[in-house]
C-alpha cells in the first residue's frame, strides 16, 4: 500500500533510487519484520530534503496537519489505513473523539484539515465528533468552513477515568494538538480508554534530538542491508541545554558544536566531491512550528543571526539541536520545494510539496509565504518501474521519498518506546 506519485524530477539521487528500486523486495521484508517487533504512530507527516547527494527527513510531526491538502485520489488510501489502524487498536470501537487545537474557531485553513480526519475516519465506519479544548466554548458550537460546509466544536466532559461528550462515550480519542503548550488536565489518567497519540509524543515531554537519535540507529540498520554509506539519509546533529544565548559562554558552546558539526560535513563534502559550502540549521529542540530556526554557513554568524530574531524567539533556544543542514534541489514552478510524506499506521497515504518562492535552497520553507501544491497519484498502471534509467520516472522517484518517509516513522516509534513514562508497566 506504497502510493506512486508524480514529483518534480530534478536533482536526481540516481544511485540511491536505482539501489532502492532493485532492492525493494529486501526494504519490504525488513519493514514488514521491524512492524512485528515495533508499533508505528497512530498518524504522522515527515519533511523532506533532496539535495541531490542525499535524501533525508528534516522534520516528523506526530501531530500532523495539512491533510486537507492531500488530494481527492488518495483518501481511499487514507481510509483504507484508518480502518487498518483502528482494527488493531480498538476492533470494537463505534465511536472516535476528535480533539482539534485550540486554533480550529479561527484558522479555516486548519479545520479544512479536521474536515478531511472527520470524513476518513467517518468513510473507515466510525462515528465521530469534535471535542474541543476551548474554555471559552460551553455549549455546542457550529463553525463554518471555506467550501459552505461546517463542523461542530463540543465542549469536552471528563466524568472519572473517561473523557467524552454530551450522550458520547468513546472508546478512542485522538489528539490533533501538539500539546506545545502543556498537557491539559483532562487528558490525564484515561486509562479505560486509547489516547492516540499518547501524552508523551506532544512538544511538552517529546524532544527533537531523542527521535534523530532513533532516527540514526535506524538509518544504520537500514544502510546495513542496503550496503550503503548512513550518512546519505541521515542528517548529522548535536543537542545542547540550559543555554542563555543572551550570556557569551553559552553563545561559546552553541558557536563550537556548529562549528564542530560544520567540520564533519565538509569533510563527507571532499569525500563524495561535493562542491558546495555546507550549512547548519540551529532550532529550538521542542517543536514551535518553524519558528525560531537559524541557519548559517559559518559558527561566527550565529550571535548576529539569533540577535536579529528578538528576545522571545531567543528564548525558545534554551535547549536545541544543531542539524546538518540538507539543501533542497527540487523546484515547484521554478520555486524551491520540499516533499512532505503523510502516513497513517505503517502505510503511506499520500504528500504534497511546500513551495515557496521568496526561500534559497538553505532555508527553512517553514514560513509565512508558503504554499502546498498536492501531489497527483500517478495513473493505476503506473507501479514502480524496474529497469528504467534513474531519476526518469516518477512513481520510482516517490517510491524512494515513500522509503525514507517510512524510516523516519519508524525511528518515531522506537523514540516513543525509548521516552515512554509508563514503560515499565508492561514489562
Amino acid at each position: 500500500m506504497v502510493p506512486h506519485l508524480i514529483t518534480a524530477l530534478t536533482g536526481p539521487i540516481n544511485e540511491l533510487e536505482q539501489r532502492i528500486l532493485e532492492s525493494m523486495p529486501a526494504i519490504e521484508r525488513w519493514f514488514r519484520l521491524e512492524w512485528m517487533e515495533h508499533t508505528p504512530p497512530f498518524y504522522s507527516s515527515v519533511d523532506l530534503r533532496n539535495a541531490g547527494f542525499k535524501l533525508a527527513p528534516v522534520d516528523t510531526n506526530l501531530f500532523p496537519g495539512g491533510f486537507n491538502n492531500l488530494t481527492p485520489a488518495m483518501l481511499p488510501l487514507a481510509v483504507q489505513a484508518a480502518m487498518a489502524a483502528i482494527e488493531k487498536i480498538c476492533p470494537e470501537a463505534k465511536n472516535l473523539l476528535l480533539v482539534p487545537e485550540n486554533r480550529a474557531r479561527t484558522n479555516s485553513f486548519y479545520l479544512s484539515n479536521i474536515a478531511t480526519l472527520v470524513r476518513v475516519f467517518s468513510q473507515a465506519g466510525l462515528n465521530v465528533r469534535l471535542g474541543t479544548l476551548d474554555e471559552t466554548i460551553a455549549v455546542p458550537t457550529q463553525v463554518d468552513l471555506p467550501d459552505g460546509t461546517h463542523l461542530t466544536l463540543e465542549p469536552l466532559l471528563r466524568n472519572r477515568g473517561r473523557l467524552g461528550l454530551k450522550d458520547f462515550d468513546p472508546c478512542t480519542i485522538l489528539v490533533n494538538n501538539d500539546l506545545s503548550a502543556g498537557v491539559p488536565r483532562v487528558l490525564e489518567h484515561l486509562h479505560e480508554q486509547y489516547l492516540l497519540p499518547p501524552l508523551h509524543a506532544g512538544w511538552t515531554l517529546r524532544r527533537k534530538h531523542q527521535h534523530f537519535r532513533a532516527y540514526e540507529e535506524v538509518a544504520k540498520k537500514f544502510s546495513k542491508l542496503m550496503g550503503m554509506d548512513p550518512w546519505l539519509i541521515n542528517p548529522g546533529f548535536a543537542h545542547l541545554d540550559g543555554l542563555d544565548l543572551t550570556d557569551g559562554s553559552s553563545m561559546d558552546a552553541l558557536q563550537t558544536q556548529a562549528d564542530a558539526m560544520l567540520t564533519k560535513v565538509r569533510r563527507k563534502y571532499k569525500e563524495y566531491g561535493i562542491q558546495e559550502k555546507p550549512f547548519v540549521a540551529v532550532k529550538p529542540d521542542a517543536g514551535t512550528g518553524g519558528k525560531s530556526i537559524v541557519m548559517v554557513r559559518d559558527a561566527k554568524d550565529l550571535p548576529e543571526k539569533i540577535a536579529a530574531l528578538g528576545k522571545d524567539a531567543q528564548a525558545a533556544l534554551s535547549e536545541v539541536i544543531i542539524q546538518e543542514g540538507v539543501p533542497t534541489y527540487e523546484r515547484v514552478h521554478d520555486a524551491m520545494a520540499e516533499p512532505v510524506v503523510y502516513m497513517m499506521d505503517r502505510y503511506v497515504v499520500g504528500g504534497f510539496y511546500r513551495v515557496h518562492a521568496d526561500r534559497g535552497s538553505d532555508e527553512s520553507l517553514k514560513a509565512p509565504g508558503s504554499s502546498f501544491v498536492p501531489l497527483a497519484f500517478a495513473e493505476s498502471s503506473q507501479l514502480p518501474r524496474f529497469g528504467e534509467k534513474p531519476g526518469v520516472s516518477a512513481p520510482n522517484r516517490f517510491y524512494m521519498y515513500g522509503v525514507i518517509a517510512r524510516l523516519a516513522m519508524l525511528a518515531a516509534s522506537y523514540e516513543l518506546e525509548a521516552t515512554d513514562p509508563d514503560a515499565e508497566v508492561y514489562e
